[in-house]
């Protein structure tokens, strides 16, 4: 503010020298104050890190990542309430605002670095095959280490939800709240404003930079009897280019969508680096009324007036449950954890889209990303300058497919396997971080990949879309600094095996179009380790094939779901209420009674715009927040020494009311 102060002394002195109008210096001091302030008034800058928290917020959110940005946004628009958001990790970094080093991020300080338990059908080709789980430890969350897809999913996904005795869920109800976020830069499709609009926070636009390539997987679609159309319109079932959440050749992660505009908003205070390990609930009323936390290596709570949201994700949010009391019995008493309400449901239910790596196909002409090749200070002054160029690709995702394998009934249009389609594969860096960021052993990798190192290849990733398979997730201890114990239970339903399979032979057959032989692409062949002793190109060796490199794709989801009350197994009401706990809500991806036809970071932020507006609802209507009683703070007896954040830093047993 020294600035300033002085700023306006030298404007005074100036109109009293010059004699000058009030009116007329106006606008030259507004301008100096720009230019002095610009990183305070930037809409784009970061958001501030809260130092001094209050004593209590009328809504804490639990995690900064999609779902925890768009809530702190929207809950913040109204001006009497006060929100808290507690992020675990901290800001955004330079390179995580490069759409092509998005693998760069993972097994970073921005990722929580989960393995899930070994396991024999699947993941054998990496590391004690234990899959790994990439989820972001950052403000926006995964959204920081994602590939930028944005897909909404598939119409029955939603209808399937309502009919599950979800009522609102079905999806005309979902669609407005798609479209209240998107802005979407392609002006062919905004014009299409029944499924697309403009003027949302989040940016939705076509990839900067293209290859060669991915016109002719276009081509290829098309040969193969593929409409090419937009899959986030009328119909999913073909082909088209992807859409990605990608501001002017940068990432447009969560937090800079929904968090940096809204940074000066005085009713919203953002605390990075505060690791919630514990929902505060009163035992005898069954409310939630805070949260305890660790903040510099200190144990801290806050407190919620209204509500407590869960939106950690669908790891966290199951185990913060399960840490404070919520979720199957036995199992917590197992870990001496007591229980304050049986929800049987918490931490099942786990689906997840897998993949099929490996799928590497070579080309005869330098088409493709290799990574060698790209990243040079040509690459980095055209992105720097055009924003545009190969540092812009996704790590080559070009194409999206939605195909039918004969386990998919065609006329529903309610395809079972994504490609994607990308202009790069796992060798494309020679053996460096894909490798890493998978967890493939050395041996694996070397047997398969090292022969074709930086070479020219593409790849085509068959992504099952509906798997039938349930993992689960179980505490480790009561510890909440332990991670939690992760089984992904992949292709343990045999019905899920033979899609991939089908899948697999079905992004063989894209290489033998006539658009990819004009490349001279072939399949790079080299038989799997664990596979050797089965005939080649057999139904027994792709089913061996398809538990070897099985990639999640990171869209762990449906671990706390919403149902109806008749439902024992359902987590949350469908108005996301946890069952059994008052002024607790989880609102995430945990809360998908089943993950939806496509990558998931659009369908999270469409929770989190509907779960917005139910809590508007409940609060704003009908003179809730009038009549209700104001809730006095728990006694010493109940939470002994801990610190509470305020100003003048006393403990909670010296707070009168």
């Amino acid at each position: 503010m020294g600035v300033i102060t002085a700023i306006t002394t030298a404007a005074k002195s100036a109109l009293a020298i010059g004699g000058l109008k009030k009116l007329t210096f106006i606008p030259a001091m507004l301008a100096t104050l720009a230019y002095f302030h610009y990183e305070v008034i930037d809409p784009e800058s970061r958001p501030f890190n809260q130092k001094i928290l209050r004593e209590e917020y009328d809504f804490v959110i639990v995690g900064g990542g999609s779902a925890g940005s768009v809530m702190a946004n929207r809950l913040s628009e109204v001006e009497g309430w006060n929100v808290l958001l507690l992020e675990a990790g901290g800001h955004e970094t330079d390179i995580s605002d490069v759409p092509l080093l998005s693998l760069y991020l993972h097994k970073s300080k921005l990722d929580w670095k989960y393995r899930t338990q070994p396991q024999d059908t699947a993941c054998q080709a990496m590391i004690d095959k234990r899959c790994c789980w990439t989820k972001g430890k950052v403000l926006g969350g995964s959204s920081v280490l994602n590939t930028m897809l944005y897909i909404r999913g598939n119409r029955r996904d939603f209808d399937q939800w309502e009919s599950f005795g979800n009522p609102g869920w079905g999806y005309r109800d979902v669609l407005p709240y798609f479209k209240k976020s998107e802005d979407q830069r392609n002006p062919y499709l905004a014009k299409d404003t029944r499924y697309h609009a403009t003027g949302g926070y989040l940016t939705v636009q076509d990839a900067p930079y293209n290859t060669p390539l991915g016109a002719a997987f276009i081509q290829a679609g098309e040969e193969m009897g593929y409409d090419i159309h937009d899959v986030n319109g009328d119909k999913q079932t073909g082909y088209g280019w992807y859409q990605f959440t990608i501001r002017r050749g940068t990432r447009c992660s969560a937090a800079k969508a929904f968090l940096r505009p809204v940074r000066l908003r005085q009713n919203l205070h953002i605390a990075l680096f505060s690791h919630v390990t514990k929902v505060l609930i009163e035992k005898q009323t069954r409310r939630a009324y805070g949260v305890e936390f660790i903040r510099d290596g200190r144990k801290q709570v806050v407190y919620a007036k209204r509500e407590v949201i869960l939106s950690a994700g669908s790891i966290a949010s199951p185990q913060l449950l399960m840490l404070s009391g919520v979720g199957p019995a036995q199992h917590l008493e197992e870990v001496g954890i007591e229980v304050i309400h049986d929800s049987p449901g918490v931490g099942r239910n786990l689906q997840d889209h897998i993949a099929i790596g490996g799928l590497v196909f070579r080309v005869d002409y330098p088409v493709s990303l290799v990574m060698n090749r790209l990243v040079n200070i040509n690459s980095a002054l055209r992105y720097a300058v055009t924003e545009d160029g190969p540092l812009t690709s996704s790590i080559g995702l070009e194409v999206v497919a939605f195909i039918n394998t004969k386990y998919a009934n065609a006329s529903d249009d309610w395809p079972d396997i994504e490609f994607m389609m990308t202009s790069a594969s796992t060798p494309s860096d020679g053996g460096t971080q894909v490798k890493k960021a998978h967890g493939l052993t050395d041996e694996f990798y070397d047997e398969v990949f090292s022969s074709i190192n930086n070479e020219d290849v593409f790849g085509i990733f068959p992504m099952m879309l509906r798997p039938k398979s349930r993992g689960f997730i179980k505490l480790r201890s009561k510890n909440p600094l332990h991670y939690p114990l992760l089984y992904h239970n992949y292709l343990t339903h045999p019905d899920d095996v033979g899609v991939l399979r089908e899948g697999v032979k079905a992004a063989i057959a894209v290489a033998e179009t006539k658009a990819m032989k004009r490349f001279g692409a072939r399949f790079h062949s080299t038989p799997l380790p664990n596979c050797k002793h089965l005939p080649l190109y057999t139904d027994e060796y792709w089913d061996c094939l398809v538990r070897q490199y099985t990639m999640t794709i990171y869209h762990v989801s449906c671990t706390a779901k919403m149902g109806p009350a008749s439902d024992p197994m359902a987590v949350v009401d469908p108005q996301l209420r946890v069952y059994g706990v008052e002024g607790l809500r989880v609102i995430d991806a945990s809360i998908m009674p089943t993950i939806t036809n496509g990558n998931i970071n659009a369908p999270v932020i469409m929770i989190a715009e509907k779960g917005a507006d139910m809590i508007k609802q409940t609060w704003l209507q009908g003179g809730y927040a009038k009549k209700r009683k104001r809730r006095s703070l728990p006694t010493c007896s109940k939470i002994q020494q801990l610190d509470l954040i305020n100003k003048k830093n006393k403990t909670i047993c010296s707070i009168q009311r």
